[in-house]
């Protein structure tokens, strides 16, 4: 089992993509669940990413959006860093 570490950016932006995406609601809590039970589930579709995000991971809730995270593996613990559709999550502030 892993923990969920919500950073003050992810929670405003999954406020943000509930209020967008209701109708996803409940595959993003599934996804979530999915995640603190194990990572590594081929259903999340983990992926490390490179460039700008090198470190960073990425899951899938569908096709088209995702959550990025970083992955402490040593002390499972997972923080979330962003919610959204594929373009946006992959930007980097």
């Amino acid at each position: 089992m892993y923990t969920l570490e919500w950073t003050p950016s992810f929670i405003k932006a999954a406020k943000r993509f509930a209020k967008r995406h209701p109708e996803l609601k409940q595959k993003t809590a599934i996804a979530l669940l999915a995640l603190e039970q194990d990572p590594f589930q081929p259903s999340l579709k983990l992926h490390g990413l490179e460039g700008k995000l090198k470190g960073v991971c990425a899951i899938s809730i569908t096709y088209s959006y995702r959550i990025t995270l970083t992955l402490k593996i040593s002390e499972h613990v997972i923080t979330l860093l962003n919610i959204g559709d594929h373009n946006d999550v992959y930007r980097r502030e």
